[in-house]
C-alpha cells in the first residue's frame, strides 16, 4: 500500500493542499527565496575572500597614515586620508548591506511562502505580489550595491544619488507586496475567526498539510535549526557579558591614544610610537570584533534558514537518500562557517578556508533542495490518488488477496 512513508523512500512527493503549480505563488516565493539567499551566501563568500580583507588593510593604513601625518602637522594629508577612510567604510557598508537584504528577502519570501494557503486572495492576486516581492527583493540590494560606485552623478537630488531612488524604489515594491499578504492574512483570520468557510472570493479555505509533514528530512532541518539557533544565542550573551563593555572601553582608549599621545608627548618621536602602537592595537580590536559578531550571527543565520527549509522539504523532488544528505550537508556547513571564523585570528588563513568551505556546503546543499523544486511538477500528486484506488480495488479482489498472500 502506498503511504506518506514510501512516497518519501521513492523521492516522490506528498500531496500538500494549498497549491504548487509551476506558476503557483507559492512556487514563485518558494524559488525566490531559496536563489535569493544563495546568491546572497555566494557574494558574502566573495566580499569576504576578495574584498573584506583588503579593504580592513587599506583602512588600516590610511588611519596610520593620518596618524603619522598629525605628529607632523600636515592638516591636508589628514583630511585626505579620513575621505579615504571614509570611501573604505562605503566601499564595505554597502557590499555587507546588499549581502544581508538578499539573504533577509529570501528568508521573507520562504516565510510569506509557508503562509500562503491563509492568504484570502485570488491565486492571480498572490501571484501579483510574489512576483513583485522577487523584483523589489532583487532591485533594492543592486541600487544599494551601485551606491558606492554612482555617487551622486546626474542625480536630481544634492545628497541622494540615482543608486539610492533605485534601491529605496526596490525597498517600496517589497513593502507594498508584504502590505498586501498582510491583508490578505487578516482577511482570512477574520473569515476565520466569524466562522466563515470559505476563502478568497468564495473559493474554501484549505487545509494546509505541509505543516504536519514529519519526514526525517523536515524533523532534522527544525531540530537542527532550533539548536544553532539557540547555540547562537548563547555565544551572542556569552560574547555580551565576557568581552563586548570592555572592548567598547578599550575602543574609546585607543582613538584616544592615536591622537593625545603625539600632542600630549614630549618626544614627537616616542608620541608617535605610542600613536602607531595603537593603531595597531585598534586593528587587533576591530577584528576580534568583527569575528565574534560574525560568528554569532551567521549561526542564528544558518539555523533560520534550516528551519524555514524544512517546510518545503514535501517539494523538494529527490530521492530520500539524497534529501537527507543534502540535510546533513546544510547542517554541518552551518557549524563549521561560524566555529571557524571564530578561530581566524589564531589560525588566519588556514581557519578562513575552512569556514568558506563551510559556507560552500550550505550553498551547494541548498542549490540542491532548489534543483528538486524545480524538478518538482505535481505529476506524483496527481497521480497518487488513481494509484490508491487502483492498490485498494486490488486488494479487495479475490486475485488481489490471493495475490496479497503470496508476499
Amino acid at each position: 500500500m502506498v503511504t506518506a512513508q514510501s512516497t518519501f523512500l521513492t523521492g516522490e512527493a506528498l500531496t500538500v493542499k494549498g497549491g504548487f503549480a509551476a506558476y503557483s505563488a507559492r512556487r514563485i516565493l518558494v524559488v525566490g527565496g531559496i536563489a535569493l539567499i544563495i546568491v546572497g551566501m555566494l557574494f558574502g563568500d566573495i566580499f569576504a575572500v576578495f574584498i573584506l580583507h583588503p579593504n580592513a588593510n587599506a583602512i588600516g593604513q590610511a588611519l596610520l597614515a593620518a596618524t603619522r601625518a598629525v605628529a607632523a602637522g600636515d592638516s591636508t594629508e589628514v583630511g585626505r586620508n579620513f575621505q579615504l577612510i571614509g570611501n573604505a567604510l562605503e566601499n564595505r557598508g554597502t557590499k555587507v548591506d546588499a549581502h544581508l537584504h538578499m539573504v533577509d528577502f529570501g528568508y521573507l519570501a520562504l516565510l510569506l511562502a509557508i503562509v500562503m494557503p491563509y492568504v484570502a486572495w485570488r491565486e492571480r492576486a498572490k501571484k501579483r505580489l510574489g512576483v513583485l516581492l522577487i523584483v523589489g527583493a532583487v532591485v533594492l540590494p543592486v541600487g544599494v550595491l551601485a551606491i558606492h560606485y554612482v555617487g551622486l552623478a546626474s542625480s536630481p537630488l544634492e545628497s541622494i544619488g540615482w543608486a539610492s531612488i533605485i534601491a529605496d524604489a526596490g525597498g517600496l515594491l517589497v513593502i507594498l507586496s508584504c502590505l498586501g499578504f498582510l491583508a490578505g492574512l487578516w482577511r482570512g483570520w477574520n473569515r476565520a475567526a466569524t466562522g466563515d468557510a470559505s476563502g478568497a472570493m468564495g473559493s474554501p479555505v484549505a487545509h494546509d498539510a505541509l505543516l504536519t509533514d514529519r519526514s526525517w528530512c523536515c524533523r532534522v532541518l527544525l531540530a537542527g535549526g532550533t539548536l544553532l539557533i539557540l547555540a547562537g544565542f548563547a555565544h551572542g550573551a556569552w560574547y555580551a557579558a565576557r568581552d563586548l563593555y570592555k572592548q567598547e572601553e578599550l575602543d574609546v582608549n585607543l582613538l584616544s591614544r592615536m591622537t593625545t599621545s603625539i600632542l600630549e608627548n614630549a618626544s614627537p618621536q616616542a608620541g608617535l610610537q605610542t600613536a602607531e602602537a595603537a593603531v595597531g592595537d585598534y586593528g587587533n580590536l576591530q577584528a576580534d570584533h568583527a569575528v565574534k559578531i560574525a560568528a554569532h550571527s551567521h549561526i542564528i543565520e544558518f539555523g533560520l534558514v534550516a528551519m524555514l527549509v524544512a517546510f518545503f522539504q514535501p517539494y523538494v523532488f529527490l530521492q530520500e537518500r539524497w534529501k537527507r544528505r543534502w540535510v546533513i550537508a546544510l547542517l554541518m556547513g552551518g557549524v563549521i562557517l561560524p566555529g571557524f571564523v571564530l578561530l581566524e585570528l589564531r589560525w588566519g588563513l588556514l581557519a578562513a578556508a575552512i569556514a568558506d568551505f563551510g559556507g560552500f556546503l550550505v550553498v551547494v546543499a541548498l542549490a540542491a533542495m532548489l534543483t528538486g523544486v524545480l524538478r518538482y511538477t505535481g505529476q506524483a500528486d496527481g497521480a497518487a490518488p488513481s494509484s490508491l484506488q487502483q492498490e485498494s480495488a486490488q486488494r479487495s479482489s479475490p486475485q488481489g488477496t490471493a495475490r496479497g498472500s503470496t508476499r
